[in-house]
């Protein structure tokens, strides 16, 4: 099983003037035959909290994969992906650039996206768009190729295969 952490990042859905749907969306998306939630919080559009709410989901609680949804995008509040870089050891940029691509074949404003991922430990951290269908398309595009890519950061797959 792939230990999975969502991050909301929301001001309103943090003082509880927003329900969060993205976050519940993400998680039902997911094949509970590969993938577990074990964590989930909404918090505020900061930088600290960010950051500090990722150490612990990859250092403390060894989560396998992160997703993050919301502030990826130019508002001066949004700064997940400086948080995530902040975190991160490794970039992997091939999966934000699948997610731009393909998104852009549905709307142009997917080149205004700002998402980030990379890997922390053995955790790797995902940013993905606020909205719950920009969200679930996004996710759509890279699930296939997670399983492989966990599998090798835990040392547990073969690393040549494609």
């Amino acid at each position: 099983m792939i230990s999975v952490g969502i991050l909301t990042i929301s001001d309103k859905g943090s003082k509880g003037e927003r329900i969060d749907k993205t976050g519940s969306h993400i998680s039902e998306a997911l094949d509970k035959s590969i993938y577990e939630v074990e964590y989930y919080k909404v918090i505020p559009d900061e930088l600290n909290i960010i950051y500090d709410e990722l150490i612990y989901m990859s250092d403390e609680l060894h989560l396998d994969l992160i997703l993050t949804n919301g502030g990826t995008g130019f508002s001066k509040r949004d700064v997940t992906p400086e948080a995530t870089l902040k975190v991160i050891k490794k970039q992997t940029p091939g999966i934000c650039e699948a997610m731009r691509q393909k998104s852009l074949e549905i709307t142009p404003k997917a080149m205004l996206s700002r998402a980030v991922s990379g890997i922390r430990n053995n955790s790797l951290i995902i940013n993905l768009p606020g909205s719950p269908k920009g969200a679930l398309e996004n996710l759509q595009f890279i699930l296939a190729a997670i399983p492989h890519g966990i599998e090798i950061l835990k040392g547990t797959g073969n690393e040549c295969a494609r």
